[in-house]
């Protein structure tokens, strides 16, 4: 029914089968939009946000697809800027997710900001003393850095291809793609940055605050090293997870290995940096500041424990796999290695969102958990089921991967 859309020379599932697959995801899809639309009918008292907890599943969801989102950006540094040609056969499936993630990161914040027809306040009465403007601009910016670098892939389709007009113009677009991904970087460094500063300057927080190298609080410039260490992993991971469903070789192995390596001596850098950041903030800002460090772990879920799972299970393990040849080589342990360092961004979000916002900072505070309901939870999920989406049909009618012909004959 669709043959003559699919990209020549390349074997596609048939097509009942693709539209059960997608009809399953579009469930699931209709399913958030209920729920986003209870969120902006009844109001953000809907969800189990609160006085306590301006900041919750949302901001974390948020936080956490733009990390993994990262590896648009550093791809697209690694293959343009630095010239690096093997990233070239794994960029187009980097910008899809990466158009995903902040696409996803732009809905999210307006279910989190509860009055989306008034999201437009933003830019025109925009607060040039917050972070958090710098932020809205930036990823505004970067996701039509990413719809435009994006765009030439669309028009690469079998029948848009054979218009001259849209040749010409695709063609045109790949050769000043250099200076879309200089763009990309230079923003997605910035903004990166600036989601940790916020948490970093909140000197009533102790949890979140950190000391300042030149203008900016340590977590500034520990966001954006994570979010390259963690993005090209986020890649990795579900490149490997579309060549298990599909049943084919999408990707040369060094091209995987090399990417591998470099997010690998990334998280390298990341960790051992939060680690003089932690000991420095254990040892003289909480004391500085009149606190202990285990005043900020009093109680499940947030014990000692989750700092290790961070720094330890989702952080040297994966590490440490990702920088030796036979670790980033074999499947059975790239693969965990990828979902750890995958799941220790979200995590470390996650505690940068909630925890911070948890411990009472005030004699008469109390500590208050918190835990998403339903709306959160299936609003926050449902980027991953658009990019399930997404990919699903990028696979089926545009040319991904320039590897597959080469490796599936």
């Amino acid at each position: 029914m669709d043959s003559a859309l699919i990209p020549q020379g390349v074997k596609r599932c048939p097509f009942p089968q693709f539209a059960l697959w997608i009809g399953f995801l579009s469930i699931f899809m209709l399913w958030a939009v209920v729920a986003a639309g209870v969120a902006w009918i009844k109001g953000l008292n809907t969800t189990n946000l609160n006085d306590y907890f301006g900041f919750g599943a949302w901001i974390t969801a948020d936080l956490a697809v733009i990390a993994l989102g990262g590896g648009a950006f550093f791809t697209g540094f690694m293959r343009y800027i630095l010239g690096i040609e093997d990233f070239k056969h794994i960029l187009n499936f980097a910008v899809i997710i990466g158009f995903v993630c902040y696409s996803s990161a732009l809905v999210i914040l307006g279910l989190d900001v509860g009055q989306p027809l008034r999201s437009w306040f933003i830019f025109w009465h925009a607060n040039v003393h917050s972070m958090l403007t710098e932020v809205a601009f930036c990823i505004s910016c970067y996701f039509t850095v990413l719809t435009i670098e994006y765009i030439p892939l669309v028009l690469e389709n079998r029948q848009l291809d054979k218009i001259p007009l849209v040749h010409n113009f695709s063609h045109n677009l790949h050769r000043i793609m250099a200076v879309f991904a200089a763009t990309g970087a230079f923003l997605s460094f910035f903004h990166q940055g600036s989601l940790g500063g916020t948490v970093g300057v909140l000197f009533g927080r102790p949890f979140g605050f950190r000391e300042h190298f030149a203008i900016w609080p340590t977590a500034f410039f520990l966001f954006i090293i994570s979010a390259m260490a963690c993005g090209p992993c986020f890649t990795i991971l579900v490149t490997r997870i579309t060549e298990l469903i599909t049943r084919k070789k999408l990707v040369k192995q060094n091209v995987i290995a090399k990417l591998a390596k470099v997010s690998g001596w990334l998280m390298v850098a990341y960790l051992a940096l939060k680690m003089i950041d932690t000991v420095y903030w254990a040892m003289v800002t909480l004391p500085n500041m009149g606190v202990s460090v285990m005043d900020m772990y009093p109680e499940s879920p947030f014990t000692i424990w989750i700092l290790i799972a961070e720094l330890g299970f989702c952080g040297a393990i994966p590490a440490i796999i990702l920088i030796t040849e036979k670790g980033r080589n074999n499947n059975f342990l790239l693969v965990p290695a990828t979902i750890l360092s995958c799941f220790g961004a979200i995590l470390n979000r996650y505690v940068m969102t909630v925890q911070t916002l948890a411990l009472p900072v005030l004699p008469f505070d109390k500590f208050v958990n918190y835990i998403p309901n339903w709306v959160e939870w299936v609003t926050s999920l449902a980027p991953f089921v658009y990019l399930a989406l997404l990919i699903s049909l990028s696979y089926r009618y545009l040319p991904v991967f320039p590897q597959e012909k080469e490796l599936n004959p």
